[in-house]
Parts: structure tokens; C-alpha cells; sequence
């Protein structure tokens, strides 16, 4: 039975070493920001941070964790760079429906974390999160703002093809 270190807490949950981190997360822990989207790795909803490194806790298991440091968004929010980038998502109104923005937001605080990062990184890291709304345009737009204010920067594509009438 794994202990878990999640959110500077300690977890010592009755669960299987197989049983995907996402599961334990939210159904033990009673955390709700990572979500179940597809399984497979491949939407972002329920990415996390492990020793400070974003996963899918889909597919994580929770014996490769235990003993290890998870942070989930509810953690990360209450740094500087999880109020920077909450903010301004809020602030563009870069949610929809909101299931993808968890994940979003862990990747964007675990980059800011680690500024200065060269903003088609942040393209790049942003790239295996599905937004079924089509938000992205809004979300790049924010990014742009946190890593790359420089309005006369280089383009990233996020204002081309997106038909919402937004700049």
C-alpha cells in the first residue's frame, strides 16, 4: 500500500501499487483539478507534477509515485506563478467549458516556474492538450502575455483560423 506525498501532505491510502494516480487523487484524496478525460495520455486533463515534472495521472501508477512529491493545481494556484496564470486566464476568459483548463494551468505554472522559457516551448508544451471549446486561441494569447510580452514577437498561430471574431 502506497504512501503518497501529495500537495505537502502525507497520504497512506488502503490502494494497489497499479491503481493510475488520477484515480487515487481524486477518489482517496478528494481532489478534483486533475481530470479523467481520455486514459491514454494524450488530452492533458489530468496532468499533475511529480518531483516537479508534469505527468498524466492517467497512466501514472501509484507505485511508481509513492514517496515521491505530487502537486496538483489546488497546490500550485497559491504560488506566484499559479495566481500569474490563473489570472490571466481568468482575465482572457480562456475557459469554456473548463474540463482542459486544469491541466493547462499546471503546464503553464510548472513553465513559469521555470522562466525564461522561449515561448515555441511553451507552444510545444501546450501542444498534447485537447480543448474540445476551442479555447486555444484565448490560452496561447495568455501564454504570449506571461512568456513573451513583447507584442511584436514572432507569430504562434493562435489568432489564425480560429473564427470567433477575438484578436
Amino acid at each position: 500500500m502506497p504512501v503518497l506525498y501529495v500537495n505537502d501532505g502525507e497520504h497512506d491510502l488502503e490502494i494497489g501499487s497499479n491503481l493510475p494516480l488520477l484515480w487515487a487523487l481524486r477518489d482517496q484524496i478528494g481532489l478534483s483539478s486533475p481530470k479523467y478525460g481520455c486514459g491514454l495520455e494524450q488530452c492533458g486533463a489530468c496532468r499533475v507534477l511529480v518531483d516537479g515534472v508534469p505527468v498524466a495521472s492517467c497512466r501514472t501508477r501509484c507505485g511508481d509515485v509513492a514517496g515521491r512529491p505530487v502537486a496538483t493545481l489546488e497546490a500550485l494556484r497559491a504560488t506566484a506563478e499559479g495566481h500569474e496564470v490563473i489570472e490571466g486566464l481568468l482575465r482572457a476568459n480562456a475557459a469554456q467549458c473548463g474540463y482542459c483548463l486544469p491541466g493547462i494551468a499546471v503546464t503553464l505554472i510548472w513553465l513559469a516556474m521555470r522562466r525564461p522559457v522561449p515561448f515555441d516551448e511553451v507552444v510545444r508544451a501546450l501542444d498534447d492538450h485537447l480543448c474540445r471549446c476551442g479555447s486555444h486561441p484565448r490560452i496561447l494569447r495568455v501564454a504570449r502575455r506571461i512568456f513573451d510580452p513583447d507584442p511584436d514577437a514572432a507569430g504562434d498561430g493562435s489568432r489564425a483560423g480560429h473564427g470567433n471574431g477575438e484578436t
